[in-house]
């Protein structure tokens, strides 16, 4: 299989990687076990990755690398260089729906398939998949300015100045189950403001409506 080059390895149980192809909205036998378990092993194997290239990054800056490392953005594209769009198996709706290039499946594709990796070989195996991944990733010092992402930026400006930490709640969740997109709320009391936005979960959710506040905050120059 075509995957298994790109991946440099081969399944001694293929079923495990058509698992970690497999979207919620094909089959009940998806991926999102796979994910969960992946998404732990990438974290640890990208630490040990920053702990032998940054050997004198203090631990928060390691953090602040990781981070930038492991999220969507990142592992999408990542996932597109592996060529995993036109890999994954997607029900007809999400098919129709432009799936295939979502980045938020493929980078949960991503995850699930270091998940199989590390049930097939173990997790020399997995750890040496991520190695291969970021292999092409100039990974430096400097990454730590750029690895903030809106809410961490958030967060900071406001413990800067003594506030409260933001709240975040979800307002409506739209859409079936296997393609639901959330509305959800950032609010900061003692500045009396409240902003929106939406994502692919959650979390992708609270981020860009952290992001819209912080554009706020910075065109009305609040102090």
């Amino acid at each position: 299989m075509a995957l298994q080059n790109h991946l440099n390895y081969t399944f001694r149980q293929p079923q495990l990687l058509r698992r970690a192809l497999t979207h919620r909205s094909f089959s009940i036998d998806h991926n999102e076990r796979l994910e969960f378990l992946g998404d732990s092993v990438l974290g640890m194997a990208v630490a040990d990755l920053l702990y032998q290239q940054l050997e004198h990054l203090p631990e928060g800056d390691l953090s602040q690398v990781r981070a930038s490392l492991v999220r969507q953005d990142t592992l999408h594209q990542l996932a597109v260089g592996l060529g995993l769009p036109e890999c994954v198996i997607l029900g007809e709706g999400e098919l129709h729906s432009g799936g295939q290039k979502r980045p938020s499946i493929l980078a949960d594709v991503l995850e699930a398939i270091i998940g199989a990796v590390y049930l097939d070989g173990g997790f020399a195996a997995a750890q040496a998949l991520v190695h291969r991944l970021y292999g092409s990733v100039d990974i430096n010092p400097a990454m730590v300015a750029k690895s903030k992402d809106a809410k961490t930026e958030l967060q900071e400006w406001l413990q800067a100045r003594k506030f409260k930490p933001p709240s975040y709640q979800v307002v409506n969740t739209l859409g079936a189950a296997h393609e639901q997109t959330f509305d959800v709320s950032c609010e900061i009391f003692e500045l009396n403001l409240c902003e929106r936005g939406i994502g692919g979960s959650r979390r992708s959710g609270e981020q860009a409506a952290a992001a819209v506040m912080l554009q706020l905050i910075k065109t009305k120059g609040t102090p």
